[in-house]
């Protein structure tokens, strides 16, 4: 049985951590939502439907975040058992992880709110598009990767980090930096670096919570 799957089953055998991993998936599934609204806000240009129903939901992602937090430390403030303490670091962890992907998405929001018309992708940059597919198939990979405790996907999604994300992000803003990518007016071209990044970033943060699955605590966030 994998690290990952044992962890799961100490959160389950005792109440409050069992508690805490239920909230855990529910943040996650929250946040997933939540970016996908985000998303479709920008790219649709309606964004005055979800603008508010996305701040609602990073309130209760925060929410979800404090409570899951008490939870881990009340138990192991009453346990007699500090054995399996990493189960509770591991768990913290990721909600944090979570956490910041809902800040990310809000500032993605915040495009969607200020940006004068919707944007598209594809007319402004092919890498800019490939690094918002990729992001988009590595969330719901992620979700269904902690769901389902599945390694295979686990390895897969951290295996090809680098390539499919990092590097093409890192390039499109050197290349929007230095003049070698002519985009048009402003406001594109600082729409898309900012787009880039908070899509790298997300995808950094998923790939910590990817990593849950298949490293011990110390690794958690880096390739095994």
């Amino acid at each position: 049985m994998s690290v990952f799957k044992n962890l799961v089953n100490i959160w389950k055998s005792e109440d409050s951590l069992s508690q805490a991993w239920a909230s855990s998936n529910e943040m996650l599934t929250l946040s997933h939502a939540m970016f996908t609204d985000a998303i479709n806000a920008l790219r649709s240009g309606e964004k005055n439907k979800v603008i508010k129903s996305i701040k609602q939901r990073d309130t209760d992602i925060n929410n979800y975040q404090r409570d899951i937090r008490k939870k881990v430390v009340t138990y192991y403030s009453i346990s007699k058992d500090v054995t399996n303490i990493d189960s509770g670091l591991v768990l913290i962890n990721m909600v944090v992880d979570i956490e910041r992907v809902g800040d990310y998405t809000k500032n993605i929001l915040d495009l969607a709110k200020h940006h004068p018309k919707k944007l598209v992708s594809e007319k402004i940059s092919d890498d800019l598009r490939i690094i918002e597919k990729a992001v988009i198939e590595r969330f719901g990979n992620t979700v269904k990767t902690i769901q389902e405790m599945d390694e295979e996907i686990a390895k897969d999604l951290i295996k090809s980090y680098r390539n499919d994300l990092g590097k093409l992000s890192d390039n499109l803003v050197a290349a929007s930096i230095s003049g070698n990518l002519q985009i048009g007016e402003e406001h594109k071209a600082s729409s898309m670096v900012l787009y880039a990044r908070y899509l790298k970033r997300i995808g950094a943060h998923l790939k910590n919570i990817t990593s849950i699955v298949v490293n011990p605590f110390e690794s958690i966030g880096y390739k095994k």
